[in-house]
């Protein structure tokens, strides 16, 4: 669909001008509209932007879609991969490259198929000119069988290097905790993985030379972070993490640490309510800088340095599927010092974004395959 605006001349500046009957949402600091950007995908994943202003979009069927100058494009691009769509499984995370400009790499996360119909997290990138993809290749393939969820998916880049996250596969958490697979380094069942973004493994990764741990591993005991964000000003690596019945977590990523799934957190069995954990914290794993319970079910993470909201400004923002929410965390250093609540009831927010003109970006993701959408926060008056 295309969304129509108003742009008013006040000297030598325009403003924007919400569209007639657009609700206000209240909020501290700012309140904001929900204007529809781009309708009609089944699933949005994800949201990037090409230096020529496009916004591509996964659905996780399978299609990566282009919304042009307001218009969604009828046809999906072309060159993708097929994709095991099933469960939490298909086309999830993309990122262009930094020098995209120049290079023209499209990096992308999936569910791949494998055989006795498995399939494990995947990251490819390809040549993505004239709205399609072509020469693909993949970079990595996640050591990883399990059950139709839990693949964590979300690509980070920082300093010439890819981050990935991969989940835990949904491994069952009874028994010895302390063997589940997300405790055992020799896998990819919850990791963040980091790469040159050739695919190479670096050298200084914690665990290069040792025997039985794969190299690529920047850390784990993850259960499902689908969210992965660079803090733009200090660098910090940060996710968060997708918990079971209550304990979705905010961390702060270090090399070679351990992040304690299943044997330490907040949460508890789905349910039944059962105890998961030995406890909340052990001094050998890190614990996280901020958890909810109940859960919301965290997903797609986005740090805000736009001039849009500039009370926001180094403001975190968390996507909720269960919530049905964003949450917005002040962030001080590197604690969490205050939580809103923002747009709750409004639609599953599968990811969060800020966009090349400052605004935030929500994919709104339906249950059921039904229609979604793309909305954008637009400010309406600052309190």
């Amino acid at each position: 669909m295309r969304t129509r605006f108003a742009l008013v001349a006040l000297g030598s500046c325009l403003l924007f001008v919400a569209p007639a009957g657009a609700q206000i949402q209240r909020s501290a600091l700012h309140d904001f509209q929900m204007v529809p950007v781009a309708e009609g995908f089944e699933t949005p994943w994800s949201m990037a932007w090409l230096p020529n202003g496009d916004m591509l979009v996964t659905e996780r069927p399978g299609r990566l879609r282009i919304v042009r100058d307001g218009e969604l494009l009828p046809d999906p691009v072309p060159g993708i991969p097929e994709v095991h769509a099933r469960g939490q499984g298909g086309l999830l995370d993309v990122q262009p490259h930094p020098d995209f400009a120049n290079n023209h790499w499209l990096y992308i996360t999936f569910s791949k198929p494998q055989a006795d119909d498995q399939s494990t997290t995947t990251l490819i990138r390809g040549k993505f000119e004239n709205d399609a993809l072509t020469d693909v290749e993949e970079l990595f393939e996640a050591v990883a069988r399990g059950r139709n969820g839990h693949y964590g998916s979300r690509i980070a880049f920082a300093g010439g290097y890819v981050f990935i996250s991969a989940g835990d596969r949904q491994a069952p958490s009874r028994g010895d905790l302390e063997a589940h697979p997300a405790q055992d380094r020799s896998n990819h069942h919850g990791v963040i993985i980091r790469l040159h973004d050739d695919g190479r493994v670096p050298a200084d990764n914690p665990f290069v030379g040792q025997e039985g741990v794969l190299p690529e591993t920047w850390s784990y005991g993850h259960r499902n972070p689908q969210g992965l964000a660079i803090h733009p000003v200090t660098g910090d690596l940060w996710a968060n993490e997708h918990g079971p019945q209550g304990g979705d977590e905010l961390n702060l990523i270090q090399p070679g640490r351990n992040y304690g799934w299943p044997v330490i957190g907040y949460g508890v069995n789905y349910g039944s309510g059962s105890t998961i954990h030995v406890g909340t914290m052990r001094e050998t794993m890190e614990h996280p800088v901020h958890f909810w319970v109940p859960s919301i079910a965290t997903c797609g993470l986005m740090i805000y340095t736009g001039d849009q909201f500039p009370g926001w400004r180094g403001n975190f923002f968390v996507g909720g599927l269960g919530g049905m929410q964003l949450a917005r965390l002040t962030v001080d250093g590197q604690n969490v010092v205050a939580e809103e609540t923002l747009i709750q009831g409004f639609g599953r927010v599968r990811d969060v974004r800020q966009g090349p003109d400052g605004y935030i970006y929500v994919a709104i993701g339906n249950r059921g395959g039904s229609p979604s959408a793309i909305y954008r926060m637009e400010p309406a008056g600052n309190r």
